[in-house]
């Protein structure tokens, strides 16, 4: 039996913006190419082109090779990899019809593989996708063998720099593509046998995640003095579907000054109030955020008192109430709450040593950075589908806004030591629909001076 290869890609010039797929499938032994696929998808994110360049390939092994013909399927989207092998949920709704298509179609073949590969290895894939894209900004319609047809129009009409890709979320390099439209004249006959894939997708789920703010409207926010989800009541579509929504904010907050941080001290659970400085700061921020372009939704913070006087501040002046929760808290520093660092280095030099190199290890008596994560990552889930599309003010401690962060930077546990947050610093996450996570604005502390 006759066994295939699957190499899929997919990206977005804008994550979201003007979008594009690539598929080729080859036989398993020489790798020569049997079939190819692309398209321009209009407007969307990289995930969903992901999703489109791998429901091609399948559709295309299924053309060339017929029911359960034997393929491994290679991307450089860990997202898509990790999902259709089922060691990853799907929390996004919004790609779950596109994971179910897929789904059905490698059901009908036998997929031996699904593998990750750097991006640098998946070149061919690539190219068609941007190929593709190149298409589309020049009114054009890809054509396997490179020629472009200019009978149809462009999925959109927002033209874009052909050279890049946004890549959130995939692994791999965030280079250049290859758009060279060269081929090896002997595929020529192997790419007529490719049945018509680059339309053949369903276009049930291809829209699940547009912007309903045009590309020039993005362009001009900053954040976080314009959130994009302040955005959101504008009454402008896409021409594609009907306007969804952009995304969550998370404006994050760090209280004011405590007596605690003037002096240096570890400050965890242990429950400091806010100075005259510290109340100060906290009514500095709350002037900020009463104003335009501010139109904060939510108002939720750690339980602890230095941040709950921070985020009072703020309800106060913008009419919102304080939602409490307990997984903001900061970190349990356990027997070294209250103490300096030098303090700590000298009366626990090894075991300050091992929580410094280790974030699953926790002070005496303590808690971990891992065990911190894993509650910041609760509330993080619950926020995010409590409030979706919604403008969200989290006041919290050093510990869980690093966390926030990392998490929407994809970093390792290590980034929290490269990582500095003033007191009464603001910070902005952009949760979109599909699952992607933007850092808009880090330490801001503009109101304070």
């Amino acid at each position: 039996m006759s066994s295939y290869i699957i190499e899929a890609d997919g990206g977005s010039r804008g994550n979201p913006g003007p979008a594009g797929y690539g598929a080729v499938v080859m036989d398993a032994t020489d790798r020569q190419v049997l079939a190819e696929a692309a398209e321009a998808i209009g407007v969307t994110t990289n995930n969903v082109a992901e999703y489109r360049g791998l429901i091609a390939g399948l559709t295309s092994v299924l053309a060339v090779g017929g029911e359960g013909a034997q393929v491994a399927v290679r991307m450089d989207s860990k997202l898509v990899i990790e999902q259709m092998a089922g060691r990853w949920k799907i929390k996004n709704e919004g790609l779950r019809p596109l994971a179910m298509e897929a789904g059905k179609l490698a059901r009908r073949l036998r997929v031996t593989a699904w593998t990750w590969i750097p991006r640098d290895q998946n070149r061919h894939a690539d190219r068609l996708a941007n190929e593709a894209m190149d298409a589309a900004a020049k009114g054009l319609t890809w054509k396997a063998g490179g020629a472009a047809l200019t009978d149809s129009p462009p999925p959109t009409s927002t033209p874009a720099d052909s050279g890049t890709r946004a890549d959130s979320g995939n692994l791999g390099g965030s280079g250049t593509r290859d758009a060279s439209g060269t081929r090896d004249a002997s595929r020529t006959s192997a790419r007529s046998r490719s049945s018509s894939t680059s339309t053949s997708s369903s276009t049930s789920a291809q829209q699940t995640d547009l912007l309903d703010v045009s590309a020039a409207d993005i362009s001009d926010l900053s954040a976080p003095t314009a959130s994009l989800a302040t955005t959101q009541g504008r009454n402008r579509g896409t021409g594609w579907a009907p306007p969804t929504r952009v995304a969550t904010s998370l404006l994050l907050l760090r209280h004011g000054e405590t007596p605690l941080s003037v002096e240096r001290r570890f400050s965890g659970l242990g429950d400091a109030e806010l100075t005259t400085k510290g109340l100060a700061q906290a009514s500095a921020a709350a002037e900020r955020l009463s104003r335009e372009p501010y139109h904060l939704d939510v108002i939720v913070s750690s339980p602890l008192k230095r941040a709950r006087q921070t985020a009072e501040a703020v309800a106060q002046r913008t009419g919102l109430t304080v939602e409490a929760d307990d997984d903001l808290r900061e970190v349990d520093f356990g027997a070294w709450e209250g103490h300096t660092f030098t303090e700590i280095q000298r009366g626990w030099p090894a075991e300050l040593a091992a929580w410094l190199a280790d974030p699953a290890i926790a002070p005496p008596d303590g808690e971990s950075f891992e065990a911190v994560a894993e509650r910041v990552k609760r509330a993080e889930e619950r926020l995010i589908e409590r409030y979706e599309g919604r403008t969200v003010l989290i006041v919290s401690h050093v510990t869980p806004i690093k966390t926030l962060l990392r998490f929407a930077l994809m970093a390792p546990p290590a980034a929290l030591y490269r990582m500095h947050l003033d007191l009464a610093c603001l910070s902005l996450i952009e949760h979109y629909a599909d699952g992607q996570s933007v850092v808009k604005s880090f330490n801001d502390t503009s109101h304070l001076h």
